[in-house]
């Protein structure tokens, strides 16, 4: 009897159910201290249970063992206990029996939910062969009283197992967390998530520790302990304000549960919880791409005779340029070799740009040393940097991977300040399906879609990521974002009348929706005061893209065929208002000095002539200016901006116009065009016109050449960019016929059109190119073989036909 004294002797539920009570209600207590004194408090009434259950039963050679959460430690208020009774098989059933029920049942009198089983390790073993979930399970198996022995061989075998299987159950597991995320939703725009199941919770942050475990690939650890707290201490908060064992963070809860976690309101929980569940999804994101690229890599591996002959290693991996100091490799966007982010400040937007344009993951690495080494961008940024903004902007849908995983590095705010007080923040409104920041980049991705139908592609792009951007400050949104809007218009680059406008759109871009479905449409005063708010008819069209990609970009309950329809009502309304003020656009400018002295050497040879100019703008990569002088023939366009293409002169905007100089009596085409290296240096002037001289004579078979190159390099894109649209643009000139072009930039653009206007057999009189992000905007002014404007059936012909060229 007096040996039983040194034995723990088991407490009544009541002693235990007390002091768990008393510790819950500690304010000094809160967080990973008071789950860790909970699983205490736990294992020490477990023990005593054990002890004396063992001892009555008479079974000897068991242990009780945490696993899952309790194994982790991690007990939140209404958590339930998953135990595992583990024995060595020795004991008779009757024993063992008695010795699960003296328990279990204590745990089920208190009303703590339990799941529980009683195995040998070798049948533990073999269910966690069978059974993913009971594997993870015990991956974290931990002891709370008996044979240590027991559990310490089961877990040497389970983690061996988990690691030898590893090409077998990681893919099982990612499988896993996509249906609970399919189901479930993901945490970070949810109204009402559930922080266990949802994608970016607990349960994607324990299969993230489970990865690790396997040795294959690791999670980037910062800040992912702090996001896995962040959750957890949040599940507390909401145990004890509900008395509940959920996970659900109901709206109705949501103020109880911010003040018991000492923040302001709900706003600012939610707020906490996205940006712990951004952290989490991110990094599975990148765990799940290692694991991926480490499986194919063994799996390529397996067929090879390796070690042969003495051979080391392997063979490099492919790098394919996508840009100045971009390149692909094993499926990603990385930093080439000589990439230098100390000394271009541009390098961040362009990688991020040429990654979305090629539908490729960016390398963590590589953008984690640009974060870490990248210069400031001058302010204002030089015009490279904005349009690789646009560009990345206009990528489609892989925009928001390669945005996402910037602003996880904290490049975006770093890029554009203001982002700061829409990231992760939530929307009540329940017709919106995203957080205001993804918002924001969801109606980009949409505008993408929608830049055919606007003059601007540009603006419409930067009016998409920043028509909400007010909803970080007091007051309307509206009216705050357009002084933000004008004020990062002018940050990135943008003239001031380009600023000016943006500023509009933002202020007015619920002004169409609003008008259309809540105002009489036959009201003129109705449509006069959308006339005087919106100005111009180019900022009307830009609206009008602007809205539809907002409401599609809110959810599926904002935008109908029906609202389309009233909105484009409304939109002709104001456009005929619009139209009678609207002045012309200017169709030529007044040759310059240079231009006039090009034109007469190229008349006096006969042969083209061209001048190389270097812009002085610092840190302007995209700042070199051509001027070609060439006699009035057929075939100049396509043969320029053949060459151009064949030495990887990116064409950022051009001009094309006819000049007479009658004291030569002859034609001239002088076209002046702001071009940039893809990569690599810029080629030597002398080298450009003697090819431009055999392309146009005939001896340089452009099209054969590139052809050539796209079928050794294929432009890789990650979407199927909106197909091209030509127009025939009334009203604007007496003189001539003004086709638009609106087109996916892309290698060899303007030589495919010059083409098909050369086979149509019209003349280019003059012709105004610019590329805006990924878009190429063309307004071509053609006229007949007598130099008259193509009759209306003709110019839709011709409209037609070069739109079918250039598909």
């Amino acid at each position: 009897m007096t040996g039983d004294c040194d034995e723990p002797s088991a407490p009544a539920p009541g002693g235990y159910a007390a002091a768990r009570l008393r510790l819950l209600q500690e304010e000094s207590r809160s967080g990973p201290s008071r789950r860790s004194a909970l699983a205490g408090l736990t294992d020490d009434w477990l023990n005593a249970l054990f002890t004396t259950a063992l001892r009555e039963s008479g079974v000897r050679g068991a242990a009780l063992v945490a696993v899952g959460g309790y194994g982790r430690a991690e007990l939140s208020p209404r958590s339930d206990l998953d135990l595992l009774l583990l024995h060595d098989g020795k004991a008779e059933p009757r024993a063992l029996s008695t010795l699960a029920d003296r328990i279990w049942y204590p745990v089920w009198d208190l009303g703590v939910a339990l799941d529980h089983s009683v195995r040998t390790p070798a049948e533990a073993r073999k269910t966690a062969a069978e059974d993913l979930k009971v594997h993870l399970g015990l991956l974290d198996a931990r002891p709370v009283a008996g044979d240590a022995g027991l559990l310490a061989g089961l877990r040497t075998s389970v983690l061996a197992d988990w690691r030898n299987q590893a090409a077998k159950r990681l893919p099982q597991l990612h499988a896993l967390c996509r249906e609970r995320a399919e189901q479930a939703g993901e945490l970070r725009f949810l109204l009402e998530p559930d922080l266990k199941e949802a994608r970016g919770g607990l349960r994607d942050a324990t299969a993230l520790r489970a990865v690790a475990a396997s040795w294959l690939a690791d999670a980037p650890r910062e800040g992912l302990a702090d996001a896995r707290r962040r959750l957890l201490d949040a599940r507390d908060a909401l145990h004890l304000v509900t008395g509940r064992a959920t996970d659900r963070l109901a709206l109705q809860e949501q103020d109880q549960v911010a003040a018991r976690l000492g923040l302001l309101d709900a706003d600012a929980l939610l707020r906490e919880v996205y940006e712990a569940a951004r952290v989490i999804s991110y990094a599975g994101d990148v765990t799940w791409r290692e694991v991926g690229r480490v499986l194919r890599a063994r799996a390529a591996a397996r067929p090879r005779l390796r070690g042969l002959l003495g051979a080391r290693g392997g063979a490099a991996a492919e790098r394919a340029p996508l840009a100045e100091g971009v390149v692909e490799s094993e499926g990603e966007a990385v930093l080439a070799l000589a990439a230098r982010p100390d000394r271009d400040p541009v390098l961040a937007l362009r990688f991020a740009a040429a990654a979305a344009q090629a539908g490729l993951p960016v390398s963590l690495h590589a953008v984690r040393r640009i974060a870490a080494q990248a210069k400031p961008l001058p302010v204002p940024w030089p015009a490279e940097a904005r349009e690789q903004l646009l560009t990345l902007l206009g990528a489609g849908e892989p925009t928001v991977a390669v945005w996402e995983a910037m602003e996880a590095e904290g490049l975006i705010t770093r890029l554009l300040p203001d982002w700061e007080r829409v990231r992760c923040r939530p929307q009540r409104n329940p017709v919106h399906t995203w957080t205001v920041d993804r918002h924001l980049v969801e109606t980009a991705v949409r505008a993408s879609a929608l830049t055919r139908r606007v003059g601007r592609p540009d603006l419409l792009l930067m009016a998409a990521l920043l028509h909400d951007i007010g909803k970080g400050w007091p007051g309307d949104h509206s009216v705050a974002g357009e002084t933000i809007a004008h004020d990062v218009a002018v940050r990135v680059g943008f003239d001031e009348r380009d600023a000016a406008v943006l500023g509009v759109l933002v202020r007015h871009h619920l002004l169409l929706i609003d008008t259309a479905t809540r105002r009489d449409l036959d009201d003129p005063a109705t449509v006069r005061a959308v006339a005087e708010a919106v100005g111009s008819t180019g900022t009307l069209e830009i609206l009008h893209a602007l809205t539809e990609a907002d409401a599609l970009a809110t959810g599926p309950a904002a935008w109908s065929t029906w609202r389309g329809s009233l909105v484009a009502d409304l939109v002709a309304r104001v456009a005929a208002v619009l139209r009678g003020t609207t002045p012309l656009p200017a169709e030529q400018a007044i040759a310059t000095t240079e231009q006039e002295r090009l034109a007469v050497e190229a008349l006096r040879t006969g042969e083209p002539v061209l001048a190389l100019h270097a812009r002085q703008e610092e840190d302007d990569a995209v700042g070199v200016e051509l001027v070609v002088a060439v006699p009035d023939q057929p075939g100049v366009l396509p043969a320029v901006a053949g060459v151009l293409a064949l030495h990887r002169l990116t064409v950022r905007a051009a001009d094309l116009r006819s000049l007479e100089l009658a004291e030569l009596a002859g034609e001239v085409l002088v076209l002046r065009w702001r071009v940039a290296a893809q990569y690599g240096a810029l080629p030597e002037a002398a080298r450009l016109r003697t090819d431009l001289i055999r392309a146009l004579d005939g001896s340089l078979d452009v099209p054969a050449k590139l052809a050539d190159r796209e079928a050794a390099y294929p432009r890789r894109r990650g979407v199927l960019p909106p197909p091209p649209r030509i127009t025939v643009v009334p009203e604007v000139s007496s003189l001539a016929t003004v086709l638009e072009v609106r087109a996916p930039d892309a290698v060899g653009l303007l030589h495919r059109i010059g083409r098909a206007l050369e086979s149509s057999r019209v003349r280019v009189r003059s012709a105004h190119v610019s590329t805006l992000g990924a878009n190429a905007v063309d307004s071509l002014y053609v006229v007949d073989p007598d130099g008259k404007p193509l009759s209306p059936p003709a110019a839709a012909a011709l409209a037609a036909a070069l739109e079918a060229a250039l598909r």
